[in-house]
Order: structure tokens, then C-alpha cells, then sequence
């Protein structure tokens, strides 16, 4: 069957396989890919080499859905429309979207890796990125992590310790024990979820957005947060978390933040219009 399109059947059947391997790996068990390979052969008529690139494929497909994907197979981005809805079927009756648990926080759990934003470094090919994030538009990716109020938790709550480890070390206990989550403590209207310091002292306000997925997951941003990141320049970041259900990694944005995202709008508050009689 080489050079056929894979029916519906055939992606259900390499899908459920593929997320069986990733729940193991997850989970830090271990399991062995040429068995794996060697089983889906006996139910499917294709090629290990075939089978090989159509995990790839769902590699791509959930790199684009801002989700976990198998190391071992890197994303291979010309996949067909019929797979990422395979992949969407999947997560939807399995999971309810998934929601894969947050690592917990244990020792070293203070030690984040940053990054220059994806903006500034080597990225994907042009092609592959549109592909990715068209697929992330078309499922409305970054709306599923908005929801995901424990992925956003547990990613705040890695910040927060950063934060106050980073001052520690910096001889600033005194700073450190003065960081505020400000988004536990006081809600979502302030614009940023936590309140630190920079070694110096000055203010430093911190919005984080967290994905399990690529460091170029797109994610939502509210109005409240886009004013006070433009009237406290100086002090407003934004701290985008992501592999986290790995190893986290981050990078900062600074305001403006058109120069790396594009700001697109969702949706619009609708206010009765004020006639005069």
C-alpha cells in the first residue's frame, strides 16, 4: 500500500498506539519503539519505515496542538488533514483535551532554563511553522491551555519559586521573602500574576503563560494585561513557560510586544449603544 493515503481506521489504529508509547514515557517507564512497530505491522499492512514517519507525523500534529510529543520522533510537518483530526478525536475521548499532570514540584524544581524568544534564534523551516500554527488556529490551541487553570497553577507556582531562589542567590533574602503570587493572593485583575524584584530592588512583574508543548504555542492574552504591560514598561515581562511536562524552559518578552507576537483579536466586549429620547 505504499504511496496510499491512510484511511481513517489505519489513524486510529497508529494514534492510540503513538499516545500509549508517549503515556509511558511521560511517566518515565520504558517501552521499546520496535515493538511497538513490529505490532502495528500485523495490524496494518505498511511498512516499518512508513509506520516510522507517520509517527513523526504525530509528532507534528501535537508540536502544532501545544502538547507533548515522543523524543524520539522528531515532528515531520507534511502530514495530511485526515491525521491531526485522528489526533483531535483522540485527545477528546480520552481526555477531554488532556490535561496531562503538572510535574510535581520537587528539589531543583527552583531552577528554570532560559532562552532567547524563539523570535530571536534559529526556528523550523517557514512552511513547517504555518502548518503548525495553522493547525494550533484551527483547534484553538492556546483557548484549551487558557483553561487548563492547573497547567497555568503548577506553571506559576515554577515561576514563584524561581523567582525567589534566583534573589536568594543574588544575596537579596530579604527580596526574595518579599515575592508575591499575586494572581493566589489577590485574583487575575492586576494585570500580572506575580510580584518580584530584581537584584537592584526594582519592581518586577511577572505574567506567565505556561504550555506543555513548543517554545512558538500560541497563546491568549487579556486586554487588562496589554495595558499594564504598556503602562509599566519598565517593569512588566512576560514569562512563557514551556515543555513543562518535561523539563521546563522559558523566555522573556518585554513590552512592546508586537515585534515578536502577533495580537489578534477573539473576541469583543458588546456594550448597549446610549441614545438620547
Amino acid at each position: 500500500m505504499a504511496g496510499t493515503a491512510w484511511s481513517d481506521t489505519e489513524n486510529a489504529a497508529i494514534v492510540a498506539d503513538y499516545f500509549v508509547m508517549l503515556d509511558k514515557e511521560l511517566a518515565g517507564q520504558k517501552y521499546s519503539k520496535a515493538e511497538h512497530n513490529r505490532t502495528m505491522q500485523k495490524m496494518i499492512p505498511r511498512s516499518k519505515g512508513s509506520i516510522e514517519f507517520k509517527h513523526q507525523n504525530i509528532s507534528a500534529v501535537l508540536m502544532g496542538l501545544g502538547e507533548p510529543w515522543i523524543l524520539g520522533y522528531k515532528p515531520a510537518a507534511n502530514f495530511q488533514d485526515s491525521l491531526v483530526e485522528a489526533v483531535v478525536r483522540h485527545l477528546a475521548r480520552t481526555t477531554g483535551l488532556r490535561e496531562p499532570a503538572p510535574p510535581p514540584i520537587v528539589a531543583g524544581a527552583d531552577i528554570i532554563e532560559f532562552g532567547p524568544p524563539p523570535t530571536l534564534r534559529n526556528a523550523p523551516p517557514v512552511e513547517d511553522v504555518k502548518r503548525l500554527l495553522g493547525v494550533a488556529r484551527k483547534y484553538d490551541a492556546a483557548e484549551r491551555e487558557a483553561r487548563n487553570r492547573r497547567l497555568g497553577r503548577a506553571g506559576e507556582e515554577r515561576v514563584l519559586s524561581f523567582e525567589r531562589a534566583k534573589l536568594a542567590r543574588a544575596g537579596r533574602d530579604d527580596l526574595a521573602q518579599k515575592v508575591r503570587w499575586v494572581s493566589d493572593l489577590d485574583g487575575d485583575g492586576a494585570g500580572y500574576d506575580i510580584s518580584s524584584f530584581e537584584p537592584e530592588g526594582r519592581p518586577r512583574l511577572i505574567e506567565v503563560k505556561t504550555t506543555n508543548g513548543w517554545e512558538r504555542a500560541p497563546f491568549h492574552i487579556t486586554r487588562n494585561e496589554l495595558d499594564v504591560a504598556n503602562e509599566r514598561r519598565d517593569e512588566w515581562c512576560l514569562v512563557r513557560v514551556w515543555n513543562f511536562a518535561r523539563a521546563p524552559r522559558a523566555f522573556e518578552l518585554r513590552a512592546p510586544l508586537e515585534p515578536h507576537v502577533d495580537l489578534i483579536p477573539t473576541s469583543y466586549r458588546a456594550e448597549f449603544t446610549q441614545r438620547s429620547a
